[in-house]
């Protein structure tokens, strides 16, 4: 029996070392990047002094986003913006806006983020002053009037001033909620 399993040892030796060689490659050659280019991280293309108007059912301007220059990248599907300002508009409404030294907008532009510096401003209206928010990171979803931030956030009108970290506000019923630490003065308005 020994003699003759001797000559197909050999054979089956090299068998096993072809399996373990196609084995091994299959393994290597996974792990290593793509050299086509998709792994890249390039804009397609991009838009100085870009602005865009959404327009509502009616057919009336709703808001308008304006940029110093607008990038988009095709591999993430993100828009980057510098220096982006974005003004909420409409009838019977103060004039709202908030800008930032840089954000993104997501794919369908649905979602904006306001990232550095981030400023947000309410016109006057009525008996109410004008008020400024500012934060350092702001998420605003336009179509919804909200706006988030998890971050440290001061607010100021003429007889507020209001610091505390993590804010929601809701346009649509005129509510803003601050979720800690939150430390406020109110100046009274002098009798005249």
């Amino acid at each position: 029996m020994k003699a003759r399993s001797a000559p197909w040892f050999p054979v089956v030796l090299l068998a096993l070392l072809a399996a373990l060689t196609y084995w091994l490659e299959r393994s290597v050659q996974a792990s290593l990047p793509k050299k086509d280019g998709s792994q890249r991280h390039d804009p397609d293309y991009y838009v100085e002094n870009f602005t865009a108007i959404r327009l509502g059912p009616d057919g009336q301007p709703q808001s308008r986003l304006v940029a110093e220059k607008m990038t988009h990248y095709p591999d993430d599907d993100t828009t980057h913006l510098i220096a982006p300002h974005f003004y909420r508009l409409g009838k019977d409404k103060p004039l709202s806006s908030i800008q930032s030294r840089t954000g993104t907008a997501s794919r369908d532009g649905e979602d904006l983020y306001f990232i550095d510096d981030v400023k947000a401003v309410r016109d006057a209206y009525g008996d109410r002053s004008a008020m400024t928010v500012t934060t350092s990171w702001l998420h605003l979803v336009p179509d919804k009037d909200t706006a988030d931030t998890d971050r440290p956030v001061e607010i100021q009108d003429a007889q507020t001033h209001i610091h505390g970290v993590g804010l929601h506000v809701d346009n649509k019923t005129q509510i803003i909620q601050l979720q800690s630490r939150v430390r406020a003065r109110y100046d009274k308005k002098p009798q005249s």
